[in-house]
């Protein structure tokens, strides 16, 4: 006789929630010259990279999050 499990899961409102806070709503605009362009396109295809914002939204995180985590106030 096998066991009755009782899963509650997890809560539908919560995971809606969730997913509505990760919807990109702001869009952004860079232009970039010739030369930067080149080297974004030479890193595409060397580290096969199929989504350029995916590349610019998680270099441009990275440094934000980094500085901010750099220069946090302090007391003193």
């Amino acid at each position: 006789m096998a066991k009755k499990r009782n899963n509650t899961g997890i809560d539908p409102e919560y995971l809606k929630k969730q997913k509505e806070a990760l919807v990109r709503r702001h869009r952004q605009v860079i232009y970039l010259n010739d030369s930067e362009m080149a080297a974004i396109r030479q890193y595409c295809d060397r580290f096969r990279v199929g989504t350029k914002a995916v590349l610019f939204r998680e270099a441009i995180m990275e440094k934000v999050l980094s500085e901010l985590d750099d220069n946090h106030p302090t007391l003193f």
